[in-house]
């Protein structure tokens, strides 16, 4: 058999000063050369693979197929089995083979194949992220459907409540029996398989529902025996170490959790009903990706605007909109692309939802007394270039965030209003000097999520006068363009959309405005002032979405009707 190294030298080309310092280096610290070479950088998994594959005469695969997997071994091999040794059975319409990371791990390969009858199966080689790709895949599509867990269920089952988890680690690998944790295990696992933000578990007279928010909508998910809830609900509880005993007042939690290569923190609130407690779990992904301001959606125009304007040294940037549209995934990309060493970035947050990397970032903690107002005050005394006010809730923390503004602070924050012009009106209302607001206030972003029309199912149609009149899209900008819409497929759980993307009304504050602000502070006036200096709308931004095909007409309809 030609040594490992040799293989290697001819693949990669590297020199042979490298393979002979190798050997040193394996007798000193133990562990096969190829891994070494590895651990150096001197090659990477797939060349070694391909390496071991020329040695042994195996096939190497760079990826396992997932699309016709046949998933009955996993009634049969335990998933913690195939994670330690690295290996799966790849069982496809085509063949039937075993894919391994380390060719020399014969004894749990004769396992394997022992366990599952297969003497004689041909070995492929795969990258570790492949194998553990396709065993978190096999063992998620092998779970139980939630409704098969609940019609296993019986009422005696709830004394099996209290088998608590202290730490909870991948829920794949959770081979409890007591159906109440399997059925939660399946709700949390499959919201984050649908791409769920929150899912609601909630008691009426009769019934119990259990609903899922995908992309800013409710759809129905579960309907559990009403007997199941207070087990339900003190299964979470459980696990988001709240008081089990306590359920006459609100109550709030977290529970940490990992499926499959997903880490994701969920916020629980427990709040009592005339029909018992009703519970509201928002997932955040730890492991997604920070957005930048580029993937948000802004024009290209607004977003060369909005570059310059974050890199403004004083003045009060205002992101506004409902809960859940977004504002603050816009204030942390914003964030993300000034942070660098040269300037002090401090935040204050309820609650911090992402941590980044080189930004103090506060909690605010009402218990204690620190509140946005007084977590403000202090944050000033720290020396920060840019400031980060998760919310203006009051007067207080309003003012100290115009006089922070007005002292050489750039400052983000967002408001709850229906549109840019009506911040203004809010701050008013709240009891700021309209000449303080116009001389701090830089810009105001108002901003909605739309949903996006699923590429897997997208069709071309042509609506009728009537719709495109209802946005603002005349004949005339619809005249060579398609308008799409999505018919519906299992990939986006037939709703014909997948993902969400915004639309923005951005309002600079030039000296028209700032006048206008000081004259009245009527937000329909204000509206139309920066209508006539040439600030599109959220309708306007919706409808040239509607254009480029990336999402419908009535879906812009939904989101911006007054």
């Amino acid at each position: 058999m030609k040594p490992i190294g040799e293989i290697l030298k001819e693949i990669c080309g590297f020199s042979e000063k490298v393979l002979s310092e190798a050997p040193g280096v394996e007798e000193q610290k133990g562990g096969r050369i190829g891994e070494m070479l590895i651990q150096q950088k001197v090659i990477s998994e797939p060349d070694l693979l391909k390496a071991l594959s020329i040695q042994f005469d195996l096939p190497f695969l760079s990826d396992l197929p997932t699309e016709d997997l046949n998933t009955d071994f996993t009634e049969k091999v335990p998933i913690q089995f195939l994670k330690k040794y690295k290996m799966v059975p790849v069982v496809t319409s085509n063949e039937v083979s075993i894919a391994v990371n380390d060719p020399l791990a014969f004894q749990p390969l004769d396992d394997l194949r022992l366990i599952l009858g297969w003497d004689g199966v041909k070995t492929v080689l795969a990258p570790y992220p492949a194998i553990l790709s396709a065993i978190n895949f096999a063992y998620d599509m092998r779970q139980d459907s939630a409704e098969q867990v609940i019609q296993d269920m019986h009422e005696e089952d709830s004394d099996l409540i209290l088998s608590e988890i202290e730490e909870i680690g991948d829920l794949l690998d959770d081979t409890s029996d007591a159906p109440i944790i399997k059925l939660v295990n399946l709700v949390l696992s499959q919201a984050v398989k649908s791409r769920a933000s929150d899912i609601h578990i909630e008691p009426y007279q009769n019934k119990l529902n259990v609903r899922y928010r995908v992309d800013g909508i409710l759809y129905d998910m579960l309907t559990p025996p009403r007997h199941i809830q207070s087990t339900l609900v003190s299964r979470i509880k459980i696990m988001a170490k709240l008081n089990i005993a306590e359920k006459r007042l609100p109550q709030d939690g977290r529970i940490e959790i990992r499926i499959a290569d997903k880490n994701v923190d969920i916020r629980v609130s427990t709040i009592p009903t005339a029909f018992g407690e009703r519970v509201v779990l928002r997932l955040l992904d730890k492991s997604s990706v920070l957005l930048k301001l580029s993937d948000l959606g802004l024009p290209e125009d607004r977003l060369e605007l909005i570059n310059d304007l974050i890199r403004t040294p004083h003045g009060i940037i205002l992101v506004t909109g409902p809960t859940g549209s977004g504002k603050t995934t816009t204030l942390y990309a914003a964030l993300t692309m000034i942070n660098n060493p040269d300037i002090n970035i401090i935040t204050i947050e309820d609650p911090i939802e992402y941590q980044i990397e080189g930004i103090g970032q506060i909690q605010v903690s009402p218990k204690i007394g620190l509140t946005f107002a007084n977590g403000l005050r202090s944050i000033v005394r720290q020396d920060p270039d840019v400031i980060l006010v998760g919310e203006i809730r009051d007067l207080e923390t309003a003012e100290i965030a115009i006089q922070s503004a007005l002292t050489g602070h750039l400052v983000f924050s967002t408001l709850h209003t229906n549109d840019s012009a009506s911040a203004v009106t809010r701050l008013i209302d709240m009891g700021i000097e309209s000449f303080l607001v116009s001389s701090s206030v830089v810009a105001i972003l108002a901003q909605r999520l739309v949903r996006v029309i699923c590429n897997d199912c997208k069709e071309p149609y042509t609506p009728d006068e009537e719709s495109l009149e209802k946005i603002g899209i005349t004949r005339k900008m619809f005249a060579g363009r398609k308008i799409y819409r999505g018919k519906g497929c299992p990939l986006c759980l037939n709703t014909g959309y997948k993902g969400r993307a915004g639309i923005f009304e951005l309002m600079m504050l030039d000296d028209t405005i700032k006048n206008l602000i000081l004259k009245t502070p009527d937000a329909n006036a204000i509206k139309h002032e920066a209508v006539e200096q040439g600030m599109l709308t959220l309708r306007q931004d919706g409808a040239q979405k509607v254009l480029d095909g990336i999402t419908t007409i009535e879906e812009v309809f939904r989101i911006t009707q007054q």
